[in-house]
């Protein structure tokens, strides 16, 4: 079948909507559909491609925009409205599968002009603000405008509450366990020190700055390292807020894409302070990788991590807890080994070959043929 995924969030920036619609599309590429990603061109950022440019189509250009704790995008200028409907018309495709639907600008344009099938997936657990609340009925009726509503966990579908309405099915985000169970480590930190491992992106609602604070508080009874994977307009921030003392034992990478699973290989124990999310991706990659899990205990990581099996759920703003399950972690190596080795089997639920065929399931279900 040829697929149409219409996305404001793609490469060259980086997140778990990117990373989903990179993998799906490879994964259904494997097995024989056409997969066109339908972007916007994004200047503030460097050029990069993690696909061939003959699979991805760039509608307008996109600028970030700070909203819900982190950074999103938003496509701008004259005839984008325009040249989408060209490139639906042109492509024929058999189904358009809308990443966060109702966010624009290109997802609410593809719905407006979509003349077939159309599949949304929604990725965030949000807190509806005065402009959702204002725009509900138009909202509403875009999302009836889908044949298929689908959301990568409950979190996701309980933020709306009772504002919007739609027969939601969940399809949870996947990853790729064998590109993450073939990490190396990297020698350099390979020193004996416990490797506390951050993955994301440096804003707010990922909470890396309880992070530091609960690192600092270990640090002072255990030898360990934080290594910090991510960037962002924050990281000057996040770095100033390092205590002096310690600034030695914790490395900014920087962005880091391909070398990943060498980073959670290096990892000993993998943190997840974040505030709010909708799914843990990040902590499906270090259960693949083999890496016990502390995680704050929030809706959308309580669907992927059970407390005292992969790993452990923490309250979200008790420093002095985290502290201490780092230090647990340092302490007794034979927990996090059993962590890690149940994570394996959990992540196998979540391989990107099980949820594609899943998603390739659902469009089948509407009628759409190949």
């Amino acid at each position: 079948m040829r697929i149409g995924v219409v996305t404001e969030y793609y490469y060259p920036s980086v997140g778990g909507i990117q990373e989903h619609v990179f993998h799906f599309s490879r994964e259904a590429r494997r097995l024989g559909h056409s997969v066109k990603v339908v972007t916007s061109e994004m200047p503030d950022l460097a050029e990069g491609e993690a696909e061939p440019a003959a699979d991805v189509i760039r509608v307008g250009a996109s600028a970030p925009l700070f909203y819900n704790g982190g950074f999103g995008r938003v496509t701008g200028g004259t005839g984008v409205g325009a040249a989408l409907r060209e490139v639906l018309a042109r492509e024929r495709f058999d189904v358009v599968h809308v990443h966060a639907p109702l966010t624009p600008v290109l997802p609410l344009l593809a719905i407006h002009h979509a003349t077939g099938p159309v599949v949304g997936t929604f990725h965030t657990n949000f807190q509806p603000g005065l402009l959702f609340r204002l725009m509900r009925r138009a909202l509403q009726r875009y999302l009836d405008r889908l044949d298929a509503a689908v959301a990568v966990s409950n979190a996701c579908v309980s933020a709306f509450g009772d504002a919007l309405h739609a027969d939601f099915r969940i399809i949870p985000n996947g990853v790729d366990v064998r590109r993450f169970a073939r990490g190396r480590r990297i020698r350099r930190y390979d020193d004996g020190k416990l490797n506390v491992l951050f993955v994301g992106r440096l804003e707010p609602r990922n909470g890396l700055d309880r992070l530091i604070e609960a690192f600092h508080r270990a640090w002072k009874q255990i030898d360990a390292r934080l290594i910090v994977l991510g960037d962002g307009p924050l990281m000057p921030r996040y770095r100033a807020s390092v205590p002096s003392e310690m600034a030695e034992d914790v490395v900014f990478t920087g962005r880091v894409l391909d070398e990943r699973p060498d980073w959670y290989a290096t990892a000993d124990v993998y943190c997840a302070p974040a505030r709010i999310a909708s799914f843990g991706v990040t902590l499906l990659e270090a259960m693949s990788a083999g890496k016990p899990v502390l995680a704050a205990d929030i809706d959308g990581f309580r669907e992927v991590l059970q407390h005292g099996r992969e790993g452990e759920l923490l309250p979200g703003d008790d420093p002095a807890a985290w502290a201490r399950a780092l230090v647990r972690m340092a302490r007794e190596p034979l927990r996090g080994t059993t962590y890690g080795e149940r994570g394996r089997l959990t992540a196998q639920r979540y391989d990107w070959a099980v949820v594609t065929r899943e998603i390739l399931g659902l469009y089948r279900s509407i009628g759409v043929r190949g």
